[in-house]
């Protein structure tokens, strides 16, 4: 019989609607539930692509015996991270304080006023490794409520007055300068991999809000150091494992230091910021891997993300199932042994793309399978034709198997990450499809996701709008990707819409006496504390996107508010920058922007022309392009503007207007 969750819209909790668990989604009524019975309540949080959790849920929620136990003695409640991020902010910060660790899934014991009192991550079903199982955590969780109720009570008080009292340095009231930006650099070179790339050892997760800082820095400084570090990671990641080498797309990271090994969910966002770096590395270099890597990702999205509302799925899973024993495997849809090779290609082609893929007798994953791979000096001969041909046949051999579950949720920041991005690939690449399906996001987001105040949902599937209120980094992405979209088209209803959810930020989630920003609205549901986070870790923070997005709005239309608003966000990085330079790439990249102007570039001309498409191919940081007709009002940047040229400006202070694409391209090269 199903529990309280079969009427969600989260595919994550709708996963747990058959568990004999009595799970509830987060709301009042579950706390009133475990106030009124006297019991502490279990908060579990996961996401639907998340492997662990699978295996949690499989090994303990799906276990009749210990879900009877979890009823008569809890309030069982489940939410989906992704879903409600402010939930899993706030209980990830007591996790990470208390244990030294967090991740998913994450199990939290609350007392019924939602204090935390004692925390964890997975947990087997019997004891392993030095972890005690599940059951007898609970168990002892049961114990310390019943027996030991006043000093559960103490600690949990405790718990939430330190965290309370944790203070965030916001760095100095004045923005990041040359210095500081150059301290990140020297920072990020200490720590990078010059052998495989990549910053760190394993796992290593895609670095892309860093690149994308490097990039930047290389166009405003011409640091070939900076460039070399961006340019070698993102080859590095294209020819590992970690990147789909038949369907394109990038996995969430790579459990080696050498790219070869994937954790094989696929993130919207991972592949929404991956596209946009990769765009950009063309735009500064030329190189042909980037660009086939940027147009490949890009079509990937639209294929296997794109729901039939127009917005973009979440992710696609790990697992799958094998086709040949039927158990739910991770990695299975993407890895291959030699003999499976020889089944679709025959002897001679399969030794081919064993070579050319790296694929080997003993394999490079688990029982033989090999993940696929472009590793170097291997000297395959062959032509770029008969090549591929092996690669659609394998893609078509793929596609036969079973596929990856997809998380269908529609996240309004991560769809504002994919339209900024498939707007430039399109624009870039002259891809008007890719354009199209940018737009089709961005209609979806205003048509669903905003109301008639402009206010965001967080979630929809399926044509059905989320009751959850979007939070700031919903508010940030989605200006972005409006403003990526107001660029490219020329169209300015994509400005106005971003200056509205602009003005929401600035009313709701910024603080007006220290200029630091919340991640939940004023109005927003209170919990044990209002969480706060600048730092820059699987997406850009919901801080620093709105930094960057204010001060595009600001370069577009001459706000003062968004400007200053943005520079008083800007503090954080100059305090983060020195101590942390990984942890704040996107921040570090906006820095970038305000240290160069942004520049202003107003096209006077058709959309799509040379010129317009030469101001968008420009390489310094955060410029932004307004095009239009004489006498188009759409754009503050053209008003009063008649020759057909292009005009380059920062803060409104203009060089002479151009007709000449080498000129302007002179102007806007950093």
């Amino acid at each position: 019989m199903p529990n309280r969750l079969a009427h969600e819209t989260s595919p994550y909790l709708l996963q747990h609607a058959d568990n004999p668990v009595d799970w509830w989604p987060w709301s009042a009524e579950a706390f009133a539930q475990a106030r009124e019975r006297g019991v502490p309540v279990l908060l579990s949080v996961g996401y639907s692509s998340c492997h662990w959790c699978h295996v949690m849920a499989h090994e303990s929620f799906e276990d009749a015996e210990t879900a009877a136990f979890l009823n008569e003695h809890f309030v069982n409640v489940k939410v989906d991270r992704e879903e409600r991020p402010d939930i899993d902010a706030v209980y990830m910060e007591a996790v990470q304080a208390a244990t030294g660790q967090g991740g998913w899934p994450m199990t939290v014991f609350l007392t019924p006023d939602a204090e935390p009192f004692y925390f964890g991550t997975y947990f087997p079903p019997e004891p392993r490794h030095g972890m005690p199982s599940f059951q007898q955590v609970a168990d002892g969780v049961r114990r310390a409520w019943t027996d030991r109720r006043d000093e559960v009570g103490e600690v949990a008080g405790k718990i939430v007055r330190d965290l309370s009292e944790r203070e965030l340095a916001f760095g100095a009231d004045e923005l990041p300068g040359e210095d500081d930006l150059a301290q990140a650099l020297l920072g990020l070179t200490r720590d990078y991999d010059a052998s495989r790339g990549g910053f760190g050892g394993a796992p290593k997760f895609p670095p892309s809000m860093v690149i994308e800082f490097l990039l930047r820095h290389y166009a405003r400084t011409g640091s070939e150091g900076a460039l070399q570090m961006a340019a070698d990671t993102c080859e590095r990641m294209a020819r590992g494992g970690i990147y789909d080498q038949l369907g394109g797309g990038f996995a969430r990271y790579s459990v080696d230091r050498e790219w070869v090994v994937p954790h094989f969910e696929k993130m919207l966002y991972d592949n929404a910021l991956l596209c946009r770096v990769y765009a950009h590395l063309w735009r500064a270099t030329g190189s042909d891997l980037a660009r086939r890597v940027a147009l490949e990702t890009a079509d990937f999205l639209v294929r296997e993300l794109r729901t039939n509302e127009g917005g973009f799925a979440s992710a696609l899973d790990a697992d799958s199932e094998d086709a040949v024993t039927g158990a739910h495997v991770e990695g299975a849809y993407y890895v291959w042994t030699p003999e499976q090779l020889r089944e679709v290609l025959g002897d001679a082609d399969a030794e081919i793309a064993a070579a050319y893929f790296g694929v080997t007798e003993e394999g490079t994953f688990e029982e033989g399978a090999s993940v696929l791979q472009l590793p170097e000096g291997r000297g395959v001969v062959a032509d770029a034709d008969r090549l591929a041909s092996i690669r659609e046949r394998l893609l078509a051999a793929r596609s036969e198997r079973p596929a990856p579950g997809r998380d269908d949720k529609v996240v309004a920041a991560w769809n504002g990450l994919a339209v900024a991005a498939l707007a430039e690939v399109g624009a870039y690449f002259e891809r008007p499809d890719l354009v199209a399906a940018a737009v089709g996001a961005g209609d979806l987001l205003v048509r669903l996701h905003m109301d008639d105040r402009a206010r965001l949902s967080r979630t929809s599937k399926g044509g059905q709008v989320g009751a959850n209120a979007g939070v700031l980094e919903d508010y940030a992405d989605v200006a972005e990707g409006f403003l990526a979209l107001a660029s490219v088209t020329g169209e300015g209803v994509w400005l106005e819409f971003a200056g509205f959810l602009l003005d929401h930020v600035l009313g709701q989630f910024v603080d007006e006496e220290s200029g630091s920003l919340y991640d939940t609205a004023a109005d927003a549901e209170r919990l044990i504390r209002r969480p706060q986070d600048p730092t820059d870790n699987a997406v850009p923070s919901g801080w620093t996107a709105a930094a960057g997005a204010l001060l595009s709005y600001a370069a577009q239309t001459g706000a003062e508010p968004h400007r200053l608003a943005a520079e008083r966000a800007l503090g954080v990085v100059k305090g983060l920058a020195p101590r942390a330079p990984r942890f704040i790439g996107h921040g570090l990249a906006v820095a970038e922007a305000a240290l160069d102007g942004p520049r202003e570039v107003a096209v006077i001309g058709e959309v799509g022309g040379e010129l317009h498409r030469t101001a968008l191919l420009g390489t310094a940081p955060g410029a932004v392009v307004a095009v239009g007709p004489a006498g188009g009002g759409e754009f503050p940047l053209l008003a009063g503007r008649e020759l057909p040229a292009a005009y380059v400006c920062r803060r409104f202070v203009c060089d002479a207007p151009t007709t000449d694409v080498e000129e302007l391209v002179a102007k806007l090269s950093g």
